[in-house]
């Protein structure tokens, strides 16, 4: 699953571990995201749609192998 996540932080200017604190997860989990390393979960999906006041459409896309 492809996402856009570093780029949203970057619009708000925000560091892996600032976001982290804001949706409530390790700066790991984070990093693991933006390099595809890890799906979050519906609940954290929202919640960084949120932060980035978006849909979850916009951050997240699946990719011909996620549908495998």
């Amino acid at each position: 699953m492809k996402n856009s996540i570093k780029v949203e932080r970057a619009k708000k200017n925000l560091t892996q571990a600032d976001l982290a604190k804001l949706v409530n997860v390790s700066r790991q989990t984070i990093n693991s995201m933006e390099l595809g390393k890890y799906v979050p979960s519906t609940v954290l999906a929202l919640r960084l749609a949120s932060i980035f006041e978006t849909d979850i459409e916009s951050i997240f896309t699946l990719e011909e192998s996620d549908w495998k």
